[in-house]
């Protein structure tokens, strides 16, 4: 029996410092050397300054923008809240601010597709990344 807990204790020992330690080292290593914009966050700089990721959206506003998906992420688009607003499709606050994104963007573009990505945020509310397809909801139909 005593021989058996030490090498179970041996063996939790190694195989800790091999893939808690060892491993996570050599690969953040490696992909440092391997793709290190990519390592580091795809961070964008202008004039020498971070200003983003190319990973996470942003909130832009200005006419010249293209409009950015919504965030559930804690004040919008922080990385360290994380989240979906884990609405249901059917729950009157998302489905009442996904009438007002759409009527917006109606009333800014006319006849213009609108993508369903532009008014649903991503699993994360961070996702910056907006599909092509066409929104066909009847929100009307939507039940609270």
């Amino acid at each position: 029996m005593k021989k058996e807990l030490i090498l179970a204790c041996k063996f939790t020992l190694v195989t800790t410092l091999v893939f808690g330690l060892l491993y996570p080292l050599a690969m953040t290593g490696l992909t440092k050397v391997l793709f290190p914009k990519q390592a580091a966050g795809s961070l964008i700089e202008t004039n020498g300054h971070v200003v983003g990721s190319r990973l996470i959206g942003q909130a832009f506003t200005g006419d010249k923008y293209f409009h950015s998906r919504p965030s559930a992420a804690g004040a919008g688009y922080d990385a360290s809240a994380s989240s979906a607003s884990n609405l249901a499709p059917t729950n009157r606050a998302l489905v009442d601010r996904v009438k007002g994104d759409v009527a917006k963007l109606q009333q800014e573009n006319p006849r213009a597709a609108i993508p369903a990505d532009l008014v649903t945020a991503s699993g994360s509310g961070l996702d910056p990344d907006v599909n092509v397809l066409e929104l066909n909801l009847d929100l009307d139909d939507a039940k609270p």
